[in-house]
């Protein structure tokens, strides 16, 4: 089953302003000096022989525009989408761009959640529907949040415990409903955080295949560093988490890939740059220049096979994945094998920037993780679709922050796509969408 993605021609809301900003007009483009044709900062750039040349982008120029804060925490987990937000540093590019970028190595997406909202981090690598849940507060106290940018696409996995293969013979997603069905006992299926990406993907994939994550199987939080181990002693049959763990699990012997999530939707929305909305109404051009940086480090990464390879080995360091470089390069570079015997060449692997579509915050992608949590129970009436997402992404900063590193910007702020059921959506009429699913919760 074939996902497809399109961006339709009418645009659905207006996206010229985010709440709290003013449009950027043409005078206001020109009066931010540092969006222009500045030259580069070469040497700020030339970290360990990394960075090849990037066309044309300005560094900031002090005054108006100038980074209110010198430097700022990022928080991350451990997973080949921290990327962009590790190589911003690594490369200079923050410091082009006025600030330092300081990365924050967190052990869950619980804590990132906490130290967002207590201020001990200032930005986060976040999961876009943690971010949604957290304003509208399905995991905590309700706290104003900010979607500034996507980090990346796709690149993330479901994978079965290698005992479901050997003992039922389970290969896929029909098999998989057809052992549940003969095998009548508990089944345990881990996400990493409950209103997350991987939570939403893994529900939505085994519904497609007529099961109930909450009535014919058991649904846990693990964080992704903690998948691996905890199905080696056996305490799961199946995860959805981001790379590398994944490829982890297949590499140890342990699991086998059932699905990936470009499988379920291609080039789906994953993981966003998010912060408070106080802190970016506080310090704007410090968001901004924040997200102009990870824009450049995302084109950058996108770049070219060889910088794919350069940045999976500076993240596999133990301060930031902790892992063989070649786990994480070998699915970065859409090379994929699922530890049954089949190997190929994924079309849809991850990326970061393609030139810029993975980037901007659509207000379609954050809707579809509202009618996720509807239709899970996770929200128990209808939100006001478009307007929770025209609060929380950021678009006006975001086109500011794209014309600094000269990204193109889309035509719409929806886009249309098809996922693995023939579903298609565009975000016109999610209220239909979010209740027009036969399994829900």
């Amino acid at each position: 089953m074939k996902a497809a993605d399109k961006t339709p021609g009418k645009c659905h809301a207006d996206y010229s302003s985010t709440p709290g900003q003013p449009a950027l007009t043409a005078a206001g483009a020109r009066r931010r000096a540092w969006l222009g044709n500045a030259a580069r900062s070469a040497a700020g750039l030339a970290a360990g022989g990394l960075l090849s040349p990037l066309p044309g982008s300005g560094a900031w120029a002090a005054g108006s525009d100038a980074p209110e804060k010198a430097e700022v925490k990022i928080g991350f987990i451990p997973l080949t989408d921290c990327a962009s937000v590790v190589m911003a540093g690594v490369l200079g590019l923050d410091k082009k761009h006025g600030v330092k970028i300081v990365p924050s190595k967190e052990a869950s997406w619980a804590s990132v959640r906490e130290k967002l909202v207590t201020g001990d981090l200032d930005f986060a690598h976040a999961l876009y529907g943690m971010i949604y849940g957290m304003h509208l507060g399905l995991a905590g106290a309700a706290t104003k949040m900010a979607v500034l940018m996507g980090l990346n696409q796709n690149g993330q996995g479901i994978t079965l415990s290698r005992q479901l293969h050997e003992t039922a013979g389970v290969t896929d997603g029909a098999s998989l409903k057809k052992a549940m069905s003969a095998a009548k006992r508990p089944y345990t299926f881990a996400q990493t955080f409950p209103t997350g990406t991987h939570a939403m993907w893994l529900y939505y994939w085994l519904a497609a295949y007529g099961i109930d994550p909450f009535k014919d199987a058991r649904a846990i939080t693990v964080p992704p560093p903690q998948m691996v181990a905890n199905m080696r002693i056996g305490a799961m049959d199946g995860f959805c988490v981001g790379e590398p763990w994944n490829a982890r699990a297949i590499a140890d012997g342990i699991g086998f890939g059932a699905a990936t999530t470009q499988d379920i939707w291609a080039d789906h929305p994953e993981k966003v740059l998010g912060t408070r909305a106080d802190f970016a109404r506080k310090y704007p051009n410090t968001a901004r220049a924040v997200t102009a940086a990870i824009l450049e480090a995302s084109r950058w990464i996108d770049s070219s096979a060889e910088n794919m390879r350069k940045t999976a080995q500076t993240i596999a360091a133990k301060s930031y994945v902790n892992t063989q470089a070649g786990l994480i390069e070998g699915r970065m570079l859409g090379e994929y094998r699922n530890g049954l015997g089949r190997a190929w060449k994924d079309k849809h692997a991850m990326r970061f920037h393609g030139d810029g579509a993975v980037n901007f915050p659509y207000l379609s992608d954050g809707m579809w993780f509202l009618t996720q949590h509807k239709r899970w129970g996770l929200l128990h009436k209808h939100p006001d679709y478009l307007a929770v997402a025209g609060e929380i992404n950021h678009i006006g900063l975001y086109k500011e922050a794209a014309t600094a590193a000269s990204v193109p910007l889309p035509a719409a702020p929806m886009r249309s796509s098809t996922l693995m059921d023939g579903k298609t959506w565009d975000g016109s009429n999610p209220a239909a969408y979010a209740d027009g699913f036969a399994v829900h919760g």
